[in-house]
């Protein structure tokens, strides 16, 4: 055995990570394990080089030596074969997700025929994954759950097409004009081509962002649930010529919550259809297809009312009309003026929403457009003390209201995407700490496993001259024993140090002045 070779440090060292080896192995924790064989091969072959133990000794320790390595490549090998296992079947999940996706969209646009083999092929998918990798029951369950729904919906496609194709063809009979263009409008391939374009456009999924997610904006949240919500929940409110607003222009500078805002109207528009464009939903390479993108986008509004029009950095789209732009960008143009407030166009129950950061570029027809034009400014001093409230959430913190107050205090001309930021640096101070500390000290705290235990054996980062200090590095401390830091006003201040505001004057006097000119404060 090894452990009769002289008994030298460096030799001790070499067992004891030759021991920490083996039970890692024995633990389940190979990569872990692999690493410690290796070191102590390094440590063994080093003894060889420096403190020869003899003909038998060192024959001991080669033998040892082969033994170890040949174990740490066994191990290798295994993890790698895991690795790939792991990642193909991964690929296969995605797949699968991807598949059900498309189903749901051609089942939607009504290519029944293609929706029924993308179902079949999802299922398939799904039913591979779950038979070869080990995932929990509830997982498994939940899989099962969504595969017997794809299947519910692929059996009455299957019907239906069956009854399709045995249904008699529909005799050809003399019919008024408007009903011919009625069907024509129905079957035709480029509408549809175009719907099924802007389809990505509908926010399908709530984004869960309520009013009071957002802190401060009183004007501009008022004006909101003017055009969005009162309309929807107190439709008698708005009759004859009392009607809500039909175009609201967010601006401001970056950062200051406009997008935010959108996705609090999304959440709390529950009946409306919300639509968030961008310019690459509409803009397109083929010529006069830019324009009918724009038209499908508003028929489609008006065909799911009530609806929203999201249109963020709008400016992207609708800058100033002159005599150097192309052809494209100015029929874009027009025909968004068309839409908003064009003769023939009945926009009631649809509101546009506009956002952008250079409200002074947009052209002065799509300004008269927005019939609220909303500045959206810097947080004020107790809103900034509410947004390091709301990003710090349910972390562990030792910050008191006063602390939030001179935060407050401390950020002005900062917004709130500056806010989340430096929260968010503050928020992995204590994790820096954890890996520059040298030594750390056992506390009492709650369990890892079980929160309700609590556990006197924990390992928290503290300094060298603490009594209690055990000198050891973060890499040594087991990962359920870690109790990390709580974030205090000190992590707060140093990354307030760091942090810059992102805003700068001169945009700010710009902003002003078209508020001054054209828009309300919000």
């Amino acid at each position: 055995s090894i452990k009769t070779v002289e008994k030298t440090d460096l030799c001790g060292k070499a067992i004891a990570v030759a021991n920490k080896a083996a039970q890692e192995d024995e633990g389940g924790n190979y990569a872990e394990a692999v690493k410690s064989y290796q070191h102590a091969v390094r440590y063994f072959l080093h003894i060889l080089k420096r403190e020869p133990q003899g003909k038998e000794g060192n024959q001991r320790i080669r033998d040892k030596c082969k033994q170890y390595l040949d174990r740490a490549e066994e191990i290798q090998e295994y993890l790698d074969q895991k690795e790939v296992t792991g990642n193909t079947l991964l690929q296969m999940f995605c797949k699968a997700i991807d598949l059900a996706s498309k189903a749901a969209q051609e089942d939607k646009a009504q290519n029944y025929e293609e929706a029924l083999r993308l179902y079949q092929h999802a299922v398939q998918y799904f039913l591979h994954v779950v038979k070869y990798e080990a995932q929990g029951d509830k997982a498994k369950q939940s899989i099962r759950a969504k595969c017997a729904e794809y299947l519910d919906r692929a059996e009455k496609l299957k019907e239906y097409l069956k009854k399709k194709e045995k249904a008699p063809p529909k005799p050809v009979k003399e019919s008024q004009s408007e009903e011919k263009g009625n069907e024509s409008d129905e079957d035709d391939p480029e509408k549809k081509k175009f719907q099924n374009q802007l389809q990505g456009a509908i926010v399908m999924e709530k984004p869960n962002v309520q009013w009071n997610d957002v802190a401060g904006l009183e004007g501009a949240k008022e004006a909101l649930k003017e055009a969005v919500i009162l309309p929807i929940k107190f439709p008698h409110l708005f009759t004859g010529k009392r009607t809500p607003w039909r175009g609201i222009l967010l601006f401001g500078p970056p950062g200051t919550g406009k997008s935010y805002l959108a996705k609090a109207v999304a959440t709390e528009a529950n009946n409306s259809t919300f639509f968030s464009i961008s310019s690459s939903d509409l803009v397109s390479k083929w010529l006069g297809e830019s324009e009918k993108l724009v038209k499908s986008l508003f028929s489609m509004a008006r065909e799911n009312r009530p609806s929203i029009i999201f249109i963020d950095e709008i400016d992207s789209l609708c800058g100033s009309r002159s005599e150097n732009e192309s052809e494209a960008a100015r029929r874009i143009k027009t025909e968004f003026l068309v839409q908003m407030q064009g003769v023939g166009n009945d926009n009631k129950d649809v509101l546009v929403l506009g956002a952008t950061n250079i409200p002074w570029t947009l052209d002065s027809a799509i300004r008269r457009r927005f019939e609220k034009r909303i500045y959206i400014p810097l947080p004020e001093e107790h809103a900034r003390s509410f947004m390091f409230k709301l990003h710090l959430g349910s972390t562990a913190n030792s910050l008191t209201e006063g602390d939030f107050v001179t935060l407050g205090k401390k950020t002005e001309g900062y917004s709130g995407a500056d806010i989340s930021i430096i929260v968010r640096d503050a928020l992995m101070q204590p994790v820096r700490k954890v890996q520059s500390a040298t030594h750390f000290k056992k506390v009492r705290g709650p369990s890892r496993n079980d929160p309700n235990s609590v556990v006197d054996d924990l390992l928290t980062p503290c300094s060298p001259g603490d009594p209690n200090a055990i000198e050891m590095t973060w890499m040594e401390v087991p990962g359920e024993k870690l109790l990390e830091p709580i974030v205090c006003m000190s992590d707060m201040m140093r990354s307030l140090a760091n942090t810059k505001p992102t805003v700068n004057e001169e945009d700010l006097e710009k902003l002003k002045k078209f508020t001054e000119d054209f828009g309300q404060e919000g």
